[in-house]
């Protein structure tokens, strides 16, 4: 699924957390293209969850914008390389197969985001400081 090398179409910045863990949930994301264009979401998600649910959340938020953004501009989506940076490693290495999705909750959410990442022809998902994030997202 990961192929590094490749020049992104789409770039996303992901984050997302609860207040409390669980409680609120919040998250937000940039996205990118090769184009130039440029959009950072915030989101609020109903109910109480925990954060690994609310970065989760974000994600596949952000992969159906992605998703959408490349059909507007007219693009076939299984031409489209998708780069994801995020400061959880919990989603990497189970969006990666690398560790398993134990906790019940989490489980649909990872189905999505699996699903979302296969539409795509390639995806490059990495981890990175959270610094990194802050400094893209401005919290």
């Amino acid at each position: 699924m990961t192929r590094a090398t490749i020049v992104p179409d789409i770039t996303l910045v992901t984050d997302g957390g609860s207040l409390g863990n669980p409680g609120k949930g919040y998250g937000s994301y940039r996205i990118e293209d090769r184009e130039g264009f440029s959009e950072i979401v915030r989101l609020e998600f109903p109910g109480v969850v925990t954060n690994n649910q609310a970065e989760y959340q974000t994600l596949n938020a952000a992969l159906e914008a992605a998703r959408l953004h490349a059909g507007n501009r007219g693009w076939e989506l299984s031409r489209i390389c998708v780069r994801l940076r995020t400061d959880s490693q919990l989603l990497v290495n189970q969006v990666q197969g690398r560790w398993k999705v134990k906790h019940e909750g989490l489980r649909p959410l990872n189905a999505t985001a699996l699903d979302l990442l296969r539409r795509f022809g390639s995806s490059d998902v990495a981890w990175w400081p959270r610094a990194n994030t802050v400094r893209v997202l401005g919290h």
